[in-house]
């Protein structure tokens, strides 16, 4: 089972019962009963590069491999360039229907770079970049309009994605959730159905069958199925620290850092504006 992230639609979950990584290893050491457990390397996506696990590597190998900081860095550098952008756009584009525009035209160029660099074989920081500084324009012009409607809703939403995040970490470091090649797969039939019963609403709603935005209505349904959208937000992020980890303990390129980067803005982001229309919902009930 491959992980839905763009980021690591190639990555994620192999089809045989270990996990596969950044790429499609096995996942030697982190399960008992591990098909490869005996050959740590028996499918190490880069040992062709000179690096064995389980053996010493040489001088050069070490030097060039992918890091906790340099995933840290490029998160910050990724996620700081999202934040620049919103601001920007918060300030030099009142909410009117032009900023709309800009909005829809920011997000479509975003969707794109993000589907450009998830088909290319390695990563490119101006793509990432590029994806990061558009996103944050779309954020920008959504987070001033809900904010003209309901002051303090993008704080609000900015702490309750920290929030999640926060607490995805906790309980992953903890080990109180365990990503096996089975939680993946559940996980992800309810993300696929998630998505389908979306896709089927939307349609429902511009052919004027379902009103007032059908299932994502700002009232009690819509605010169950917000709730729904986030725990898979946080689904996701769980599937990124476990690609994350397994890369690091793997010795990925230090470049990989950048795919992992964009993999935790990407699901950031679907947390923010899902909590976004949450505490609309919300505000609209008091």
């Amino acid at each position: 089972m491959r992980s839905s992230n763009p980021v690591f639609s190639r990555r994620g979950f192999s089809r045989d019962n270990g996990y596969a990584g950044f790429n499609t290893a096995a996942q030697a050491g982190y399960a008992q009963g591990n098909p490869y457990a005996q050959n740590p390397y028996a499918q190490n996506p880069y040992a062709q590069q000179g690096v064995q696990y389980g053996a010493p590597p040489q001088a050069p190998a070490t030097t060039d491999r992918m890091t906790m900081d340099d995933v840290v860095m490029r998160s910050a550098l990724t996620l700081g360039t999202v934040a620049v952008g919103a601001v920007l756009a918060w300030v030099l584009l009142p909410v009117s229907a032009t900023s709309y525009g800009l909005a829809f035209g920011a997000a479509i160029i975003a969707m794109v770079l993000g589907l450009v660099q998830s088909f290319k074989r390695t990563p490119s920081p101006a793509l990432i970049l590029g994806y990061a500084a558009f996103e944050g324009v779309f954020l920008g012009v959504i987070s001033e309009i809900y904010n003209s409607r309901w002051s303090g809703a993008p704080f609000q939403a900015v702490l309750g994605t920290l929030a999640v995040a926060g607490a995805t970490l906790l309980v992953y470091k903890a080990g109180w959730i365990r990503v096996t090649a089975r939680y993946a797969r559940i996980g992800m039939a309810i993300a696929i159905a998630f998505v389908l019963v979306m896709a089927v609403n939307l349609l429902l709603v511009a052919f004027g069958v379902a009103e007032n935005g059908g299932l994502r209505s700002m009232g009690p349904l819509g605010a169950i199925v917000g709730i729904i959208a986030i725990v898979l937000g946080a689904f996701f992020l769980t599937l990124d620290f476990k690609q994350i980890e397994d890369g690091i303990a793997y010795g990925a390129p230090r470049n990989e850092s950048w795919l992992a980067a964009f993999g935790l803005t990407v699901n950031l982001v679907w947390i923010y504006v899902e909590m976004l229309r949450l505490v609309a919902i919300f505000s609209n009930n008091d």
